[in-house]
């Protein structure tokens, strides 16, 4: 099995889309050879702007180009990306809603050495927070290439995240990538494990050690985390009973908080989010990171334990299979609505004096 850095995909397919489309332009901030924004450098300079070391400055230059009918990427490491110029991309790239595509690199631990300060595990929660911002996170080289592609005719701002180590290439030549929608590697029965990035190849073989076991897991690689595929992440609980997430983040307001929040409006059901934890990275090898921090397929299959629902058995979550249980929620359910609506206010106008 062939392997491919996302970042080195993410560079290909930009000269590709250069030969395409004349409106294609391309800023880095001093960063085009790990970014891989070189090659495209290399292949069309007059339309390459090295900014220097000013990430800001970068995504002002890109909302201006945006505004002048040109289809600007721009990239950096997802640190700078999306921390120091996170109010430009807000203000000046999302608020407007404007076509400036921000494509990221050495996310997440696998930056490895580089220490906890360059290793982004809170981009992917505070793109997806802002309102007009489509986050895509490719699994493998095919898909970075095909997102790539499906971003530049999206109109509107969208964050793809890349990586810097190579990757197992998962999907072949008729592989179609659609924004918004999940691939289902398979669909189980036991127990779906939802993975991004990185993290998709690691589910597969849990999958396949999982089988040894009896347990029949699901695989869906969820590579847009925003607009989540919503339809998917309800159809795997209801076939499986219970969700596991998978991902090179902070478990906090990325893949598993996204779908925390689908399962907590639409489908109720056991949820454990693999990934990274309350916690700043640190420098080191990055499979031993990988280790460190529990994104292994090690780790997928100790976590599931706690999620599965077999039949005629109570999980640790408290859930029961029982339909007297299942009554029971919907009572309560019914029951809490009741008690929201008599809590909620009387309608009134607002009038303001002086404002």
């Amino acid at each position: 099995m062939t392997k491919v850095a996302t970042r080195d995909a993410y560079g290909d397919a930009l000269v590709n889309l250069g030969k395409k489309r004349n409106d294609v332009v391309v800023l880095d901030a001093d960063l085009s050879g790990s970014t891989k924004t070189s090659k495209f450098a290399k292949a069309f300079p007059d339309r390459f702007f090295n900014v220097g070391i000013a990430e800001q400055d970068m995504v002002g230059t890109a909302a201006g180009l945006a505004l002048a009918g040109k289809l600007p990427f721009c990239s950096t490491f997802a640190v700078f990306a999306t921390g120091r110029a996170w109010e430009q991309i807000r203000q000046s790239v999302c608020y407007p809603n404007l076509s400036v595509k921000v494509v990221a690199s050495h996310a997440g631990v696998t930056v490895g050495e580089d220490g906890g300060s360059h290793q982004s595990v809170e981009d992917i929660a505070v793109m997806r927070v802002i309102p007009n911002m489509t986050v895509i996170v490719p699994a493998d080289g095919v898909e970075t290439t095909l997102a790539i592609e499906a971003v530049a005719e999206h109109k509107g701002p969208c964050y793809v995240r890349v990586g810097r180590n190579k990757v197992a290439t998962l999907f072949g030549p008729e592989y179609k990538f659609v924004i918004g929608k999940a691939h289902v590697f398979h669909e189980g029965k036991d127990v779906a494990i939802i993975a991004t990035g990185l993290m998709t190849a690691e589910a597969l073989k849990a999958r396949d050690l999982l089988k040894a076991e009896g347990i029949d897991a699901g695989v869906i690689n969820m590579s847009t985390i925003k607009p989540i595929d919503a339809a998917a992440v309800i159809a795997a609980a209801k076939r499986c009973g219970a969700v596991v997430t998978a991902e090179e983040h902070s478990i906090i307001g990325g893949l598993g908080g996204a779908v925390a929040e689908v399962l907590s409006e639409s489908q109720p059901a056991p949820l454990v989010r693999v990934g990274i934890k309350d916690t700043f990275g640190t420098s080191g090898e990055s499979d031993g990171l990988l280790k460190h921090y529990g994104c292994r397929r090690r780790t997928l299959l100790q976590r599931r334990k706690r999620p599965s629902r077999k039949r005629n058995s109570e999980p640790e979550f408290g859930l029961r299979n029982s339909s007297q249980s299942h009554n029971n929620r919907i009572f309560c359910h019914r029951r809490h609505r009741r008690r929201i609506k008599k809590l909620e206010p009387k309608k009134c106008s607002l009038t303001t004096k002086g404002a």
